[in-house]
């Protein structure tokens, strides 16, 4: 599958992700802070399923996927 989630996203991801399964096995924070493994699931993955309706991406365009509109 495609991979919609780019190098900073991929990043913040995982950091929010570990973060918040931290805080909850050193008992900073409920059992709530178990929600952090979908971030870290879908920065691990490089894929968001929340993108995926609206098509939305954060990964760069690579120099094959723009064209040039004008041009005969």
């Amino acid at each position: 599958m495609k991979h919609n989630i780019g190098n900073i996203d991929r990043a913040l991801r995982i950091l929010i992700g570990l973060a918040l399964i931290g805080a909850t096995l050193v008992g900073l924070i409920g059992t709530w802070g178990w929600i952090g493994l979908l971030p870290l699931a879908t920065g691990i993955f490089r894929l968001c399923p929340a993108y995926l309706p609206f098509g939305l991406s954060t990964c760069r365009l690579s120099k094959k996927t723009v064209t040039h509109m004008g041009k005969m």
